[in-house]
């Protein structure tokens, strides 16, 4: 299909919204891409090929999907506003390889689409809900080899951050401990119907094979963190002391800080994951 054809395209995007008299729904976090350069860029990062199943998240009315099902084997789109089927049913006709599902990807048993096979995930993510749908992806057991996703280029941002920076966090470490990310694209607020007010970026997150430590206690590694980055400011010792859903005493803490040679000032976001993964292997003891 010809670029001036596809939803890129936006003056297709607009005879669409208008044919189905469709309203953007806040609550869905809705903006269509009418970029054909970035919806190229996105199937690149994402390394997309013939042989490969794809896992589109929130397809709206189907312009990235149109592009997904020419690069790939089969893409499966799961797209929560019932109100956008009959649209996709109209804009993905003439595509063969596309299965629209009409549910909300939190709810899915992804694996069970596939059935079991590898799989990429590729998406325009609504920005509301990127750090669930991601996490949930990272945490669970399916076998997605990668996801790539446009998303607030400020999330982006600090899924790639380094200790030290105003950027890294909790995010950044959840990431990183089970991902390689990279940054394919940035992407102004001029390529979407409507919109949004903030900057978008492009971000690729490899999966590992084996998480990038190892650690006795996950759970407690990622209590650690989240009790570090609570209260940013603070140091880690006073982070965890007032954290109320970690059990362990500051001076434990302290002890293992010196054992490791670490000053007992210091704060989270100055502790590289690695570190983060000692420290709580030592006080799991």
């Amino acid at each position: 299909m010809e670029d001036k054809n596809k939803l890129s395209n936006p003056q297709k995007t607009i005879e669409v919204i208008q044919k189905y008299n469709f309203n953007f729904k806040k609550s869905f976090g809705q903006n269509f891409l009418i970029d054909s350069h970035v919806t190229d860029k996105i199937i690149r990062a994402a390394e997309i090929g013939k042989d490969d199943n794809v896992l589109e998240i929130g397809p709206g009315i189907g312009t990235l999907t149109q592009y997904l099902a020419e690069a790939a084997g089969r893409v499966v789109a799961v797209e929560i506003d019932e109100k956008l089927i009959p649209v996709l049913e109209e804009t993905l006709s003439g595509y063969d390889n596309v299965k629209v599902i009409n549910e909300d990807i939190l709810k899915c048993d992804i694996d069970s689409i596939f059935g079991g096979k590898p799989f990429k995930v590729v998406a325009n993510l609504p920005y509301y809900i990127t750090t669930p749908i991601i996490m949930g992806l990272l945490e669970g057991k399916s076998h997605f080899d990668s996801i790539t996703v446009m998303i607030q280029k400020e999330v982006a941002d600090r899924m790639k951050a380094g200790p030290g920076t105003k950027d890294y966090g909790a995010l950044s470490l959840a990431v990183q401990y089970y991902a390689e990310p990279y940054l394919a694209a940035n992407v102004p607020p001029n390529c979407f119907i409507p919109r949004p007010a903030v900057g978008s970026a492009v971000i690729r997150l490899k999966r590992l094979e084996e998480p990038r430590v190892a650690v006795k206690d996950e759970k407690l590694l990622f209590g650690l963190i989240r009790a570090a980055f609570m209260e940013r400011r603070k140091t880690l010792l006073n982070a965890v002391k007032n954290y109320r859903e970690m059990d362990i005493s500051k001076e434990k803490v302290e002890e293992a800080l010196v054992k490791m040679s670490i000053d007992t000032r210091i704060r989270g976001e100055a502790l590289t994951l690695e570190q983060f993964a000692k420290l709580s292997d030592m006080l799991s003891e």
